[in-house]
């Protein structure tokens, strides 16, 4: 679908709110904005998601690798982006100083919705539900007044609220370690898409545990052996590979890129009540 330039009016914002977006949660949710809406200076991606089971909307690589960084944290339990801020000048207790006018269509004076681009719900050891909202900033952006007044607004917004928010850049997202979690992730998606039953998949993974332990050559030629072994497709082993590590049932450093040339005994069969837990926010 073409992408086009939002016509901002009171019949377009009901509309949308009809629509359902910036509402719901998990699966049901709808982000406010979606990439078919209006053009982004960046790459756009689409991600159907492992914690929602939906399609995730991003306009720039640093908001798809941020999360592909919350989908790797054990704690959280759902991501919504491009969050709407809602009746913002009604639920923000301290307006003083802030220029909204700033944001309203020039023609029409429809004041726009600002969103921030992560609503993040997360579960504390305690079972205790807590709710996270940060912003994906370009570092250069932060020296522009339109969007510092902006962010100050998703500031108090959020303080109004007594929800903890804060700004990420893109010098503070580990982009090797994004890329592997975009590199396994579609292993999570329905098992079907490769002809296999989930029982085959388990299977198949259950019996790369047991070949692995003891082996000692690289990754690749130890995922060929077993396509070999088991009259897989070629490339399944690569698959079964990926989704471990997506399952946490093994794990590689994914701090450096994960090299299919390595060795085997650079993977580590994992104990599912040790799994690491990386800390994002």
């Amino acid at each position: 679908m073409a992408k086009r330039k939002i016509d901002w009016d009171e019949n377009k914002l009901k509309k949308w709110i009809q629509e359902g977006r910036g509402q719901g949660e998990g699966k049901d949710y709808k982000p406010w904005l979606t990439v078919q809406d209006f053009p982004s200076k960046g790459r756009v991606t689409r991600v159907f998601g492992w914690k929602t089971k939906r399609i995730h909307h991003f306009f720039t690589d640093s908001e798809a690798r941020y999360f592909y960084l919350l989908e790797w944290e054990d704690d959280v339990l759902d991501i919504r982006e491009h969050y709407p801020l809602f009746d913002c000048e009604e639920v923000m207790q301290n307006k003083a100083g802030l220029n909204f006018n700033l944001f309203k269509d020039k023609d029409t004076g429809t004041p726009y919705i600002l969103s921030t681009s992560f609503l993040i719900t997360l579960k504390k050891p305690n079972d205790k539900i807590v709710y996270v909202a940060r912003s994906l900033k370009a570092d250069y952006e932060l020296e522009r007044k339109t969007a510092l007044e902006r962010l100050e607004i998703e500031r108090r917004y959020w303080q109004s609220q007594n929800i903890d928010w804060g700004i990420v850049t893109q010098k503070e997202i580990p982009v090797v370690k994004a890329k592997n979690i975009e590199w396994i992730h579609s292993s999570l998606y329905p098992s079907d898409e490769r002809g296999l039953t989930d029982e085959e998949v388990d299977y198949y993974c259950n019996a790369f545990i047991d070949k692995l332990e003891g082996s000692n050559t690289s990754i690749r030629n130890f995922t060929v052996q077993f396509d070999r072994l088991f009259n897989l497709d070629t490339g399944t082993g690569i698959y079964i590979f990926k989704r471990l590590i997506a399952l946490k049932k093994i794990m590689v450093d994914m701090n450096k890129k994960i090299d299919l040339n390595n060795s085997t005994r650079s993977i580590e069969i994992i104990n599912p009540s040790l799994t690491e837990r990386v800390r994002v926010l």
